[in-house]
């Protein structure tokens, strides 16, 4: 099995994919949190920068329904010598959708043609498509099945919910399945596969699989892939400890001022607690959370997580 690093916005930056990599690892491929304007700020250069990437193999991703923006942006990840690009079609947000962007280009699919008709004929990289299937319902997904069919779309990275659904409820097998019979090009399952089993009844139902997508699951277990292939977790906190050591790190040599460091750290803790509290045979992570959530300074923040730990 091929497994990929979803992209995440505000956190699986370059920082953090690098520790990611080193520390657990057993991701193919990762994809950046999306781009979807021309002018990059001093994050978005930092993150696509290659010599900040080595030894990764990382896919840029690109949110927008404007031709002239997305042909500009590959252009650009082009020169930088990335081999792919990924066009988000899955973001379910509410802002994105309501610009027609992400699923919400979904909704309308003459506009949906018409972007991909410039974009595959012009595009200097290969591209792949990440999608959902469909805005309120599935009920249109055969169709929108038809029109990926029309382009060379190297890879077809499917999340099979809905834009509504957001992350609720499970993603449905048979959604994904119908791509599987009715659509010729490379496809990636991505949707809560959370253990074992979850991988377990999507091989059932599609037997064919051999790429999946992980992302926030990969935070709450970042040994996940090793237990996906078989093999039992270390559960060792001391690897946990550089792992967090070294984002920490990455990221007070970009971020001044404690505010901006805070927010993103908490965010990833927020995800790990998880993680930390089966390595420790806990199953309460109420309390450590709180403990992170109260800290509002990073003095404070380095004692909560060594608390934690």
């Amino acid at each position: 099995m091929n497994y990929y690093f979803a992209p995440m916005e505000g956190i699986t930056t370059y920082i953090f994919r690098n520790a990611f990599a080193k520390y657990y690892g057993g991701c193919s491929t990762y994809y950046t949190p999306f781009f979807s304007s021309i002018g990059f700020n001093k994050r978005e250069l930092h993150d696509i920068n290659p010599e900040n990437n080595k030894n990764l193999r990382v896919v840029p991703q690109i949110l927008c329904n404007d031709t002239g923006i997305f042909l500009t942006l590959a252009d650009k990840f082009a020169d930088l010598g990335y081999d792919e690009v990924n066009l988000n079609l899955g973001c379910p947000s509410g802002t994105v959708v309501a610009k027609k962007k992400g699923s919400g280009f979904l909704s309308v699919p003459d506009r949906l043609e018409a972007f991909l008709e410039t974009v595959f004929d012009k595009s200097p990289l290969p591209i792949s498509v990440k999608t959902r299937i469909g805005v309120k319902d599935a009920e249109n997904w055969e169709q929108i099945l038809d029109l990926y069919a029309k382009y060379p779309i190297k890879e077809l990275i499917i999340h099979p919910r809905f834009q509504k659904q957001f992350y609720r409820d499970m993603p449905s097998l048979d959604a994904y399945v119908l791509a599987t019979k009715k659509i010729n090009v490379p496809l990636v399952y991505n949707g809560n596969i959370e253990d074992p089993s979850h991988l377990a009844a999507l091989l059932k139902k599609a037997p064919a699989t051999d790429t999946v997508m992980i992302g926030r699951y990969l935070l709450y277990n970042p040994e996940l892939i090793t237990e996906l292939n078989g093999s039992e977790p270390s559960l060792d906190l001391a690897r946990f400890r550089d792992f967090h050591a070294e984002m920490m790190e990455g990221y007070l040599s970009e971020m001044p001022g404690d505010r901006p460091l805070l927010h993103r750290m908490k965010e990833l803790m927020f995800y790990c607690c998880h993680y930390i509290a089966r390595c420790k045979g806990e199953s309460d992570t109420d309390s450590m959370i709180k403990k992170i959530r109260k800290a509002e300074h990073l003095a404070e923040y380095k004692a909560a997580v060594q608390s934690i730990l």
